[in-house]
């Protein structure tokens, strides 16, 4: 039986608005264009949710629901960064991870070691330590498949769990409305409330001939995922080409040398991870990075195939003379190929 885990972000350019300036925390925002220019909300915080402004609204709409509306402009950078340190926590627990947009992905954690193979006690760290080391909330659903951990996700939110055990399925499924199901939009669910199809318990009346042929192709999902069945895998979108691992601390590090102190555990867990990858990943370059206290980063790398500390102490301390302040996130990874996807890069040359 397969261990699968969706993790959503709540709110989640709206959440690194909030984070990085705590004046809009509890005040109703939005991050999208200008009222005044015709533009389109892209995400908002609960507050302004209880207002009614909903994503892909108009500006303009969203001000008249909630006049004291803030409208940020989008970061996308700042998305991108907090997107990238999710994988990475992601990362460390398995190798499948497939992400949906930047906020939000799917884990198969079927195989993994970590928390003694309890898929719930991996997604309540994974949760745990992106509040930690990130500020964001994340709400994340377990499930046996794809379908029911994507529901799942959404069941508590925000920053919620919910768990669906194999033994739960029949139950859970047979109580949920049909809106829920993947490919079931507003005509849709127009059409199945013609046939008085509100839930999917409703939904199992009917044979997968009558769905084929009232809805084509979308009879037979219908049909399946009305019992809770689906058979998709969890397939990583691309390999990866770094790996890495970083901490956010506590307190800053208040100099270079108390940097330098962090290295070896930083190198430590770094190794660890690589021991985990195929033989099919070939390291090129050595990085590290660092996020100063003001939370501008800076990312200084070099061509290298070894983890050899005293090459990473170079890096480190050529990345922290470009501010000299005091650090919040230390990080060190690599870079690699992938001999599988690269492999007319690395043919030998002929005349050689």
């Amino acid at each position: 039986m397969k261990k699968i885990i969706h993790c959503d972000a709540d709110c989640f350019y709206a959440a690194v608005e909030m984070r990085d300036d705590p004046s809009l925390r509890s005040r109703p925002i939005a991050v999208g264009g200008s009222s005044e220019h015709r533009g389109v909300i892209s995400t908002c915080n609960y507050e302004a949710r209880r207002f009614g402004v909903r994503s892909a609204m108009s500006s303009a709409v969203a001000k008249k629901l909630c006049p004291d509306l803030i409208i940020v402009p989008h970061r996308m950078e700042a998305y991108r960064e907090a997107s990238v340190s999710m994988r990475h926590i992601f990362y460390e627990y398995t190798e499948l991870v497939e992400p949906l947009s930047l906020d939000e992905a799917y884990l198969d954690v079927t195989n993994s070691d970590y928390c003694e193979g309890s898929a719930t006690r991996i997604a309540e760290q994974i949760r745990q330590r992106i509040y930690d080391e990130i500020k964001l909330s994340v709400s994340a659903g377990v499930a046996p498949n794809k379908f029911l951990a994507k529901v799942a996700s959404d069941w508590n939110k925000p920053n919620g769990l919910c768990v669906i055990t194999p033994k739960d399925v029949d139950n859970f499924v047979l109580q949920l409305p049909v809106g829920k199901i993947f490919g079931v939009g507003k005509a849709t669910n127009n059409r199945l409330a013609d046939i008085n199809i509100k839930t999917c318990a409703d939904l199992r009346r009917f044979s997968i001939f009558e769905l084929k042929q009232r809805f084509g192709q979308l009879g037979v999902r219908l049909y399946e995922l009305c019992r809770g069945i689906d058979n998709r895998e969890v397939t990583p979108s691309r390999r990866r080409k770094s790996l890495s691992v970083e901490n956010t601390y506590p307190q800053d590090l208040p100099n270079l040398q108390a940097c330098l102190n962090r290295l070896p555990e930083l190198l430590q867990q770094l190794a660890s991870r690589l021991r985990r990858l195929d033989e099919d990943y070939l390291v090129v370059k050595l990085f590290v990075k660092i996020k100063f206290a003001d939370f501008t980063q800076t990312t200084i790398e070099r061509g290298g195939s070894n983890l050899v500390a005293t090459e990473f102490q170079s890096l480190c301390c050529d990345a922290y003379v470009r501010k000299e302040l005091p650090v919040r996130l230390l990080g060190v990874g690599v870079r690699f190929v992938d001999l599988r996807e690269d492999q007319p890069f690395y043919q030998l040359d002929m005349f050689s």
